[in-house]
């Protein structure tokens, strides 16, 4: 298949958003860290002052919203979640629906999966119990049995739900499953975890209803031994990885095959994270086998820098830091997790700047549908047109590539090759001296109807258009008559302050345009041209900003 229907094909298929919402109303995992998010900076300054954005500095662990647990959660010596190759995170897969199977604290079997669907080698594999009813974004359940009348949300999403039997780890082994995902907090049984001794009460009753079934004790069900070396060693070394609180549109894909897309931050140091789920089937009148056959074959190209500790943030941003709560050894037998504590702002690693980074009244991350992050789109190379402090024009762009309206579109400096991982890196010129738009760009790019932009550089605008100007006069001068060198003006009289200090952001937050920054990885041997181009963020409903998994689609060389 050529590019052109490859990507048409794509922007034509039926994508299903499997996401929880992600606030700082989403419960976590009982006992662990909720979102927690504080404005650090305002446009007009706070606490440290000064002409800015609307920044947040945000505090979580990875057990909160829809999360992809690593192999390291249960295994210390498993793959890095940025090891782990885009092969492993995608492709096809089935949900099967035993939710007329399953009640509070139910144990299910392969059989029950294998009574509704046919799960075949290698899949992605999502179970829906039922239980996504009792997700916090999704409306009240009536009882006039419970209390206040309304069944307990947190209650049945995290500590009542169905949960495997111990046949089930075995069985998903044989299977070679990449993924298995769930849609209510774990995967697990919660009477396997910790919730088991933190609701004493609960277990009772899970244990009282295991031995009306079954006629065992939950230890003679689950020995503890057995399990701990099924889900922290076996499991892993199998490398299957577990998908949590799969909500949003699960209810239309029961017992039907999908090509799937599971795509954590590539993080190194931490061992889940959050991810946005999707499940793409084919257009109407296409035969399904035909898609998915189009789609293992296509090749998937990852811009995303690996998230760590050492990545830099933006000037005087917040870095990553990572604290590990709890450890596998730290609890009895399978009860126990490695589960990290994560602060942070979020202009550092790959990320999406969304509306209300700069615009007050502008949309949230999570407040954009999908449709909005995924599409067709052009990739503009225009590293032998720039160099230091450079400014680029339309003209270039569209000298490399055909860019369309309604397109993503992605430009590539080169600067890329400076960031923090690269053998190349220069820390100061990559976040200092990189090229930037010229004045006619914003407009350009809104009668284009650009979706969003993206920049392999740490901002869409020139350094010398933020507060980088200030900071680093010296620059600044060299940067100024650089470009009165080349269009005959100074700075002031080609960029005036008041219209485009942080023109990207100021002049094109407000008509919807957003960008990423800091794209990399694959981008380094990514040409100019067109590709299917989507970013796969958590959905944060009082994010400003937020990081993602950068992706384009291209047919297989």
């Amino acid at each position: 298949m050529d590019r052109e229907a490859l990507i048409s094909t794509i922007a034509s298929a039926k994508v299903y958003d499997l996401a929880q919402d992600l606030s700082i109303f989403t419960p976590p995992f009982p006992g662990d860290k909720p979102l927690e998010i504080t404005f650090f900076k305002r446009v007009t300054g706070a606490h440290h002052g000064g002409p800015g954005a609307n920044g947040q500095f945000i505090k979580w662990s990875n057990t909160t919203g829809t999360h992809l647990v690593g192999e390291r959660a249960y295994h210390s010596g498993g793959r890095a979640l940025a090891d782990i190759p885009l092969k492993d995170l995608m492709g096809r897969g089935v949900v099967a629906d035993i939710s007329h199977l399953v009640s509070d604290y139910s144990v299910y079997t392969p059989e029950m999966i294998e009574s509704v669907v046919d799960v075949k080698k290698g899949d992605i594999l999502i179970i829906n119990t039922g239980y996504h009813r009792y997700s916090w974004d999704q409306p009240d359940i009536m009882n006039p049995n419970a209390q206040g009348g309304v069944e307990s949300k947190e209650f049945g999403f995290l500590v009542r739900h169905p949960g495997p039997s111990m046949s089930f780890y075995k069985w998903i082994i044989e299977k070679e499953l990449k993924i298995v995902g769930v849609d209510c907090g774990l995967l697990e049984h919660p009477m396997n975890t910790l919730i088991r001794t933190m609701h004493p009460t609960e277990f009772a009753k899970a244990e009282a209803k295991l031995k009306a079934e079954h006629g065992k004790t939950w230890d003679e069900m689950f020995p503890p031994e057995e399990y701990y070396k099924l889900l922290h060693i076996a499991v892993p070394k199998a490398h299957i990885l577990f998908a949590e609180s799969i909500v949003g549109q699960i209810d239309e894909l029961l017992n039907q095959r999908a090509w799937f897309m599971m795509l954590p931050l590539p993080f190194m140091e931490v061992e889940s994270s959050w991810m946005r789920p999707v499940a793409y089937r084919p257009p109407e009148g296409m035969d399904e086998e035909e898609f998915f056959d189009m789609m293992d074959n296509a090749e998937v190209l990852d811009f995303t820098l690996p998230f760590s500790v050492q990545t830099p943030q933006w000037a005087n941003y917040e870095p990553l830091v990572v604290k590990y709560l709890k450890r596998v050894g730290g609890q009895a037998f399978g009860k126990g997790r490695n589960t990290a504590l994560c602060t942070a702002s979020f202009h550092l690693a790959t990320h999406m700047d969304g509306e209300i980074h700069f615009w007050s009244r502008g949309r949230t991350i999570g407040q954009a549908p999908l449709e909005h992050w995924i599409g067709p789109g052009a990739i503009a190379d225009i590293s032998h047109l720039v160099s230091d402090l450079d400014v680029y024009t339309p003209e270039m762009i569209e000298s490399v590539v055909e860019v369309r309206e309604g397109d993503i579109l992605l430009i590539k400096t080169g600067f890329h090759v400076y960031g923090w991982n690269s053998p190349d890196s220069d820390e100061f010129r990559y976040m200092v001296r990189h090229p930037g738009p010229s004045p006619d760009f914003s407009d350009w790019a809104v009668a284009k109807k650009i979706k969003w932009l993206g920049i392999d550089a740490v901002s869409q605008d020139h350094p010398m258009n933020t507060i980088q100007r200030i900071w680093h006069p010296k620059t600044f001068e060299e940067a100024n008559n650089k470009l009165k060198a080349k269009f005959g003006k100074d700075w002031d009289e080609m960029f005036p302050l008041d219209k485009y200090y942080q023109d990207t952001h100021l002049n094109l937050f407000p008509k919807g345009i957003v960008h990423a920054e800091n794209l990399g990885k694959d981008i380094h041997d990514t040409p100019s041209g067109r590709y299917y181009i989507g970013v796969y963020l958590p959905k944060g409903m009082e994010t400003a900003s937020m990081w993602g998994r950068f992706i384009a689609i291209k047919e297989a060389d």
